[in-house]
């Protein structure tokens, strides 16, 4: 069964993440965008740990559905085209601190286990180095191989995968806090990592370059902080429904078909700059300056392209023998808002949004499978053409860099797209 999975969520319990972040919710919006199996999110938080055993019954080995009532009124809620089968994965993610090799090392990682059971007594050994109820994402007093080891200990077929590897503040190899390799940060433990999450300001192509990411699979995930943007990046499988094939695939590549990503430019750390004076760089620039702001004089942000030209040593082009299909998007809405001259988050969008998946599908496979004959034969002839030109690459990149994120449309400043019907489109 071929599926998409998004495995970094986060629920209303992680500092800056919305209100809204409940599991019914999640689970309208995963299905709505064609996600099959969705990370909890926080699962180390008691309250949310509480919600998640309430809410949620066995389904297959390792994976969780919610409960009839609530997966009634989820069904309830939405199209019959996106009624697809989801299941649920317990995951968190957790941010380490420590000092290594005379620097401090803050970084973060993903944490999966397949039962309650391992999920409370790992939370036990956690609880140990840092508060668990502030956050749904818990800051730990320990360093990488040690919550490495907790993880390990806390049952079978639990497993760690570093989170957004090259975010300048967060990231394994990080230009703040990181480590030049995988092997550095975990130790003699670093075999039992087989996978590594790109974040949104890489992507695998930028990865295929860096010789010490040669052995581990590349995973792409949405680090969603609300339910809109879950699945903005997803890792596809063909597995059967399973969270113990899920991990095989992970480690064999059995099963594992590869990610699908915003183009690495929408996020907002990959290029140098400094925020407070609008200056953004490109590696040569900021070499050029001495890694200085030409404004203020202050350090710039060294962000994830730079970074990864540190760490190059394959020429570009290269693929190695894990490496899976890289394919990229750009999210439906900012699609719809570009054909429609609004904002992506207007009521607008979202309503005529709400329109094409309830007539088309779900958003990821109306991105990248659809047939465009049969978007032109629904009468969406101007969305048919911005899919073609995505599916093609042909889009118009502007990078983002310390923290202001990027944008990327399909069409040029000025040019006038096709006309999006203001009809429901037709079933086809």
């Amino acid at each position: 069964m071929r599926y998409y999975a998004d495995l970094h969520v986060h629920s209303k319990y992680s500092r800056a993440c919305s209100r809204y972040s409940e599991l019914p919710e999640l689970a309208r919006w995963a299905r709505r965008k064609g996600i099959t199996v969705l990370g909890t999110g926080d699962f180390t938080h008691p309250e949310w740990a509480r919600r998640l055993r309430e809410d949620l019954v066995p389904a297959e080995p390792g994976l969780f559905r919610l409960r009839d009532d609530l997966e009634e009124e989820v069904l309830r809620s939405l199209p019959r085209s996106c009624r697809g089968p989801l299941r649920f994965l317990l995951q968190v993610e957790v941010a380490t601190g420590h000092r290594q090799g005379g620097r401090a090392r803050k970084l973060h990682h993903l944490l999966y286990v397949p039962d309650f059971e391992a999920a409370a007594g790992l939370s036990r050994r956690l609880a140990r180095h840092g508060d668990l109820t502030g956050d749904g994402r818990p800051f730990l007093a320990m360093d990488a191989r040690e919550l490495l080891s907790a993880t390990l200990e806390s049952g079978e077929g639990a497993y760690l995968v570093p989170a957004h590897i090259w975010t300048p503040w967060f990231g394994v190899l990080g230009s703040t806090f990181g480590f030049d390799s995988v092997e550095e940060c975990y130790g003699d433990l670093a075999g039992e990592i087989f996978a590594v999450e790109t974040g949104l300001s890489s992507d695998p192509e930028m990865n295929w370059r860096v010789p010490g990411l040669d052995r581990y699979r590349l995973v792409s995930h949405s680090d969603a902080h609300s339910a809109p943007i879950i699945g903005r990046n997803a890792t596809l499988f063909d597995t059967r429904l399973d969270y113990f094939a899920l991990r095989h695939a992970l480690r064999t590549g059995e099963g594992y078909t590869g990610t699908v990503d915003l183009h690495p430019e929408e996020g907002k750390y990959h290029l140098d700059g400094h925020r407070a004076c609008g200056v953004r760089l490109d590696p040569d620039e900021t070499e050029a300056l001495g890694g200085r702001c030409p404004e203020c004089g202050r350090r710039v942000t060294v962000g994830v392209l730079h970074r990864v030209r540190q760490l190059t040593g394959h020429p570009e082009g290269t693929r190695p023998a894990t490496a899976g299909a890289s394919r990229k998007i750009v999210p439906l809405p900012e699609l719809v808002g570009e054909l429609l001259g609004v904002g992506p988050k207007s009521k607008k969008v979202t309503a005529r949004v709400a329109e094409l998946t309830s007539a088309l599908g779900p958003e990821l496979p109306l991105l990248l499978d659809l047939p465009l004959p049969e978007l032109r034969a629904a009468g969406e002839a101007g969305l048919a053409e911005a899919v073609d030109r995505l599916r093609t690459g042909r889009v118009h990149r502007d990078p983002g860099y310390d923290g202001v994120f990027g944008t990327v449309s399909v069409f040029a400043p000025g040019e006038t797209p096709a006309p999006a019907p203001d009809h429901q489109p037709a079933l086809f």
